[in-house]
């Protein structure tokens, strides 16, 4: 293999015939080749099966105001790997990605065959630990339990919220899913859990209590009240704060922004000061790509990675919003799923507000087919359309779509990152984890 990023990429893309491996072991034997690296900073995790890579993106800006040193793991990416691994808020370089490459691919044949995330996570702690950050915001990849970022000793565990999604990974029912996601609760470490069903809330205490993990649960020891304008009041178990902004569209992120606020206030606000001032100019100038994210004026056309269905439960409510907004405005959906996901139920909550529906698919061996897509829709659905490459897929929704109307781009962050690439004329190459 060259020396060169796009060489890295082709190695680490590759990765991807690994498959998703759920498990500790062979991220150890990466971080173990380095001296574990993990142990150098520290470490916020953030679990949840909607919203974590939102609160984590606002945890991360927030201390980055505060004058903290900050690293940021997400996933998955939308156009470009380097997305994932940030420190203070600027992409990991091109050049770093292909040292670390270079350097975990060395360790491949000790570790046992390490997936595409696996590497990524021990890139992203690598280089963090080279960057000397003083803490690191750790997105979980997937459950919470065995995914390979459980390897960080945190000083505060955030877990959103839990709802269906990954069941053939994670179980078939809230508490199994809970479950897996109370995994990163670690011995002692404060626990912060966003509005949840009491079902799930149930497993989390559960793992808080047996862990010894004070709980700080919002609703109980931290809330919020919106303004009309839509500026919030914060009001946590030690800080309250009034006339907070929220630079990410939606209710929701108000609920994901008090989240991070209250896992600060847990882990790194009894060492270390952060103003208000910070934490607005934090909430003010945070961005998450692929979150309800304006990509077109005229039509209006937003994407938003929602890929199961209470997250379609969401974004229905806030199409339902737009929609109001401009007289006779119609909805055109553009959709793509895996087939993995509970495609009929996240359907159902986005078809009544829709006027035309394009099903699309991704180029990913776990998409669904625009057939599959389209057996998931009722008798009497609105107008439909197959268009099975996203490029074409767009370009109908344009066409069809007048200067009022609303173009949504949703399903799966895949799709999002494919429809980002045909507008910014980039190439895309879907990824798993």
């Amino acid at each position: 293999m060259s020396g060169s990023y796009e060489a890295c990429l082709t190695y680490l893309y590759g990765l991807q015939k690994h498959g998703i491996k759920l498990g500790l072991d062979t991220i150890r034997i990466l971080l173990a080749q380095c001296q574990h690296p993990e142990r150098q900073f520290t470490a916020l995790h953030i679990g949840g099966t909607n919203g974590k890579g939102s609160a984590a993106a606002m945890t991360a800006a927030i201390l980055k105001a505060g004058n903290v040193r900050v690293g940021l793991y997400t996933s998955p990416h939308l156009i470009d790997f380097r997305e994932r691994i940030q420190v203070q808020g600027e992409r990991i370089p091109e050049s770093r990605v292909v040292d670390l490459v270079e350097r975990f691919r060395k360790c491949s044949d000790v570790a046992g065959s390490p997936t595409f995330f696996e590497t990524a996570t021990a890139m992203a702690f690598q280089y963090f630990a080279e960057e000397k950050v003083e803490v690191a915001v750790i997105e979980v990849g997937m459950g919470g339990r065995f995914d390979a970022t459980n390897v960080c000793h945190p000083s505060g565990v955030l877990v959103t919220n839990v709802s269906l999604d990954h069941e053939y990974y994670l179980g078939h029912t809230l508490e199994l899913i809970a479950f897996e996601k109370a995994g990163i609760i670690k011995p002692g470490v404060p626990v912060v859990i966003g509005p949840m069903p009491a079902e799930a809330h149930t497993v989390i205490r559960q793992g808080a209590n047996k862990c010894g993990a004070p709980l700080c649960q919002y609703g109980s020891e931290f809330t919020i009240d919106v303004h009309e304008d839509g500026m919030f009041d914060y009001r946590g178990p030690t800080h309250n704060f009034s006339d907070l902004p929220c630079a990410l569209n939606g209710a929701h992120q108000r609920v994901n922004a008090a989240c991070a606020l209250a896992l600060l206030e847990q882990s790194v606000m009894p060492r270390r000061a952060i103003s208000k001032e910070a934490i607005v100019q934090g909430l003010s100038s945070v961005s998450w790509e692929g979150r309800l994210e304006t990509l077109m004026s005229h039509p209006l056309m937003v994407c938003d990675g929602a890929h199961n269905p209470a997250a379609a439960t969401c974004l229905a409510h806030h199409l339902r919003i737009m929609i109001h907004a401009v007289p006779d405005r119609k909805l055109i959906l553009i959709v793509a799923q895996m087939r993995d996901k509970n495609i009929e139920a996240f359907l159902a909550e986005l078809l009544p507000l829709a006027d035309v529906i394009i099903c699309t698919q991704i180029d990913h061996s776990r998409s669904a087919t625009v057939q599959e897509l389209q057996d998931q829709l009722p008798t009497g659905a609105p107008t439909v359309h197959g268009v099975p490459i996203p490029s074409d897929a767009l370009a109908l929704a344009t066409r069809l779509a007048g200067s009022r109307d609303l173009i949504c781009v949703t399903g799966s962050l895949f799709l999002v990152g494919a429809i980002k690439s045909v507008l910014a004329g980039s190439i895309y190459a879907p990824i798993v984890g």
